[in-house]
């Protein structure tokens, strides 16, 4: 039986399937903006999906969860922060490591929640608008973090434009020799960005298993992080690019699923490996830009 899908049901669902990717990639473009390459975006989500997802079993409380997942992140974050920073280990080798190191950790502290019912997260329709005919539904009836998620991303806007410790951040990331003869604490700047970062790709993870999902299985973010990394470049550093880059992936993942219930006779592996083409389809053909000036590189305090 072939069912046509619903476009309001549709980009509803786009705005929830992006949301894990936003909250992720919004924390890495910040990382990067300040100069590091932080690879263990996916260890982090991954970690935050597992601490979230105990904390509001644990509690009874989803708004917990989503608190314990970004303090989960964040703490995770630092690992790599204390090693690149003050250890001066390589940033690609150390975050490839932080990845392994999370996907670890969840599958051991999440082996005996795997059955365990949660919490469901609550919708928050906001009053008036969510009633406005098409343009409600799919903008105005959705759960907290994905409005926490855009206006994260407005706010990093904002920040990196318009703020004086947004150019300082801009600064660090571009020429961090400069930025240091200046004065400026380059590891204080870039360990904040971290953190910021990992808290970002906690609270993306744990969207995930508390709300899109909503359950804990190994591997529950399936590269989300990975993907996430591939949108920083794509967006070129921008905010608003980037916001692009996440609803366009979430697109293509909330149109497979759509396609698959449907009932179309397309093998359900060509379906599910759709968006990661997508991804680099858009990455190879559209992606531009420079990247920040000291991007990767290892600062010595010293020089």
């Amino acid at each position: 039986m072939i069912m046509d899908i619903n476009p309001i049901l549709l980009a509803s669902a786009i705005m929830v399937a992006s949301t894990p990717i936003l909250l992720a990639a919004i924390g890495e473009l910040v990382v990067e903006r300040a100069g590091v390459l932080n690879l263990g975006v996916e260890g982090m989500m991954i970690t935050g999906a597992v601490v979230g997802f105990i904390a509001a079993h644990e509690t009874e409380s989803t708004t917990l969860g989503f608190f314990g997942a970004a303090v989960g992140g964040a703490v995770v974050s630092m690992i790599f922060g204390l090693l690149t920073q003050y250890l001066l280990t390589n940033q690609v080798a150390t975050g490839l490591a932080l990845t392994l190191f999370g996907v670890g950790l969840s599958a051991l502290v999440g082996q005996g929640y795997q059955a365990t019912n949660q919490v469901p997260v609550t919708k928050m329709p906001i009053p008036l608008l969510s009633d406005i005919p098409v343009v409600g539904p799919i903008l105005f009836r959705h759960d907290g973090v994905v409005y926490l998620s855009l206006v994260i991303v407005a706010a990093v806007f904002v920040f990196l434009s318009r703020s004086r410790a947004g150019m300082i951040l801009r600064a660090v990331g571009e020429n961090h020799d400069a930025a240091h003869a200046l004065g400026y604490n380059v590891r204080r700047v870039r360990l904040m960005a971290i953190a910021f970062g990992g808290a970002c790709a906690g609270l993306g993870g744990a969207y995930i298993s508390l709300a899109r999902v909503p359950q804990w299985v190994d591997n529950i973010t399936a590269g989300t992080g990975w993907i996430a990394l591939a949108i920083v470049v794509f967006a070129s550093w921008k905010p608003w690019r980037l916001l692009i880059g996440a609803y366009l992936f979430g697109g293509v993942t909330a149109l497979q699923i759509n396609i698959q219930a449907m009932g179309l006779d397309i093998p359900v592996e060509y379906l599910s490996m759709s968006p990661y083409i997508a991804t680099i389809l858009v990455l190879v053909f559209l992606s531009g830009g420079r990247a920040p000036g000291s991007l990767g590189r290892i600062f010595h305090a010293s020089s």
